[in-house]
């Protein structure tokens, strides 16, 4: 059956701490990511921090002809939560490597779900993936 899209939701823990601290790093990433994944940027990578106490950290929104980036970049734990939502395929391997690269985490936690509207319980069709 083919699906409307590929939905990433990735956990990555202990990240390197100036790294996720850094805005234009974080820009970096998403431009470079964008290229790897061949897919095709909507303006720029909107890049923000704000929030407070354990909620402080960078927020990353891009938008991509084919859906959207999201992440937010928790500075309490280092850690990262990513999503990559398209309805043209990409590699999650090549989502894992740009992580791995810019930020190096120490754990990482990827699942897979595809999506559709007219599956009647969607959820239901995902892989999760440990990637070291």
């Amino acid at each position: 059956m083919a699906y409307w899209g590929h939905h990433l939701v990735a956990n990555f823990g202990k990240c390197s701490p100036s790294s996720i601290r850094c805005a234009h790093n974080i820009t970096n990433f998403s431009n470079a990511l964008v290229k790897k994944i061949d897919m095709v940027p909507y303006g720029e990578p909107l890049v923000k921090h704000f929030g407070s106490g354990n909620k402080a950290g960078f927020t990353l929104v891009q938008l991509i002809e084919t859906s959207n980036i999201t992440a937010h970049f928790v500075e309490e734990t280092n850690d990262i939560y990513l999503d990559v939502f398209s309805c043209k395929h990409f590699d999650k391997n090549v989502v894992h490597d740009m992580v791995q690269t810019f930020f190096k985490p120490s754990t990482t936690k990827i699942m897979l779900i595809k999506r559709q509207a007219s599956i009647e319980n969607e959820l239901t069709s995902y892989q999760t993936f440990d990637l070291k």
